[in-house]
């Protein structure tokens, strides 16, 4: 399996939405906050650049993908 930084991000955060979802109707609406959590910084990621966890897997070595890569250029 050829995984990047951007296919873990986007697997991480679809699966943290997918279950704070899931816990919300489960155990307490308030897991409804760590979904808002998510939701923000993959839209505050998609104007600055800056994703946290992309940081996190770039320190462990883990290849970046097109979209978290600093000499990538937009079209």
């Amino acid at each position: 399996m050829n995984l990047n930084i951007d296919k873990l991000v986007f697997r991480v955060a679809g699966l943290f939405i997918l279950v704070s979802v899931a816990l919300s109707q489960i155990h307490s609406v308030n897991w409804l906050w760590f979904t808002a959590f998510v939701g923000a910084n993959l839209l505050q990621s998609s104007f600055t650049g800056f994703c946290p966890m992309a940081s996190i897997l770039a320190k462990l070595g883990v290849k970046s993908g097109a979209a978290f890569c600093p000499t990538a250029k937009a079209g």
